[in-house]
């Protein structure tokens, strides 16, 4: 146990069999299947972050090896190594073309974010998996399948991993507070699972940095801990923009950003939730929704904050004589 102490959550509650696995059952047991028949074929995970791709593919390995067999029969690559061609050409071919004395079934090959991978390097990679199918399997892994050339796609059996449904990660994100002790309210799991987004790591991750900070991790910690607007902040900034004039308004969000340390994109991510809540008439809805998609546009160009902070301000301000003309 001492051993795991420092571990990071996400590597130390990493499942470690296909039975810890909490989702995609129907993946997980059509893969059994090819274990058991031994007609593993190249796999190509794909999906979101933080959905159990990696933790899969690791969980069959231990299945299909045992310790001793492991580093001998299990060669794994991250985006974080060199992978360009020379890479394909002469690590992954001389770990494909050489048999184990220990073993006579297959390798395996694991390359891990495979769309940072470039095409050259995918090229080559295309004949190393057609080569050496015989004595090596692969599994390629990203976020982004369009990113992988036709193909690599058309020699491997595609699986998508979705983002994670809330009642799946709770009964693990509740396993780890078990374990760890913590004191956790029942807003503060709400808080969790919300800015998940389907993803496990980011759930765990949170958790252990909320936990790290404050004695209690509770709605307002966690929200505090990552820089995410509180609900009640978002209602503050709603009210102050419709209720108040545009330099008062913008003053008080420019204020509150600085204080609390507020990102715009977040900002205007929870206000999008909150308009399809407030009751507006049908064109005015469409006009807010449209100078919001154009102000988040902007910033993902790299725009100032505050002169989108102030166009973001604007389009509030104008519904205000938009709603006016409407009731008169």
């Amino acid at each position: 146990m001492t051993s795991s102490v420092n571990l990071p959550w996400v590597e130390k509650y990493r499942p470690k069999q296909l039975d810890d696995l909490i989702s995609h059952q129907d993946i997980i047991s059509t893969i059994r299947k090819f274990i058991h028949e031994n007609r593993l074929p190249h796999l190509l995970f794909y999906g979101p972050p933080g959905t159990g791709k990696t933790s899969t593919i690791l969980a069959c390995a231990k299945e299909l090896y045992t310790p001793q067999q492991f580093n001998s029969m299990v060669l794994e690559l991250n985006a974080s190594d060199d992978r360009g061609i020379n890479v394909v050409r002469n690590q992954i071919m001389s770990f494909a073309s050489t048999r184990s004395i220990f073993k006579s079934g297959f390798k395996l090959i694991i390359l891990d974010e495979a769309d940072a991978m470039t095409n050259d390097a995918q090229n080559a990679l295309r004949r190393v998996i057609e080569k050496f199918t015989e004595n090596v399997r692969f599994c390629l892994i990203c976020n982004y399948m369009s990113k992988i050339i036709p193909a690599i796609q058309s020699r491997c059996t595609r699986f998508r991993f979705g983002p994670l449904k809330s009642d799946q990660i709770l009964p693990r994100m509740n396993y780890v507070i078990e374990e760890e002790r913590l004191k956790v309210t029942e807003d503060g799991r709400q808080a969790l699972l919300s800015l998940a987004h389907g993803d496990m790591r980011r759930v765990i991750n949170i958790l252990q940095s909320t936990s790290m900070a404050f004695d209690e991790v509770n709605e307002e910690n966690v929200y505090t801990c990552v820089g995410h607007p509180l609900k009640s902040d978002i209602a503050n900034i709603i009210s102050w923009m419709l209720n108040e004039d545009l330099t008062s308004a913008y003053s008080k969000i420019r204020d509150l950003q600085t204080f609390k340390g507020l990102a715009l994109q977040d900002i205007l991510t929870e206000i999008h939730l909150y308009v399809h809540k407030i009751e507006f008439p049908p064109n005015v809805r469409i006009f807010l929704l449209e100078k919001m998609a154009d102000v988040e546009c902007r910033l993902s160009a790299g725009c100032s904050e505050k002169l989108q902070l102030g166009s973001l301000v604007a389009a509030f301000d104008t519904i205000k004589y938009l709603v006016a003309k409407e009731v008169s």
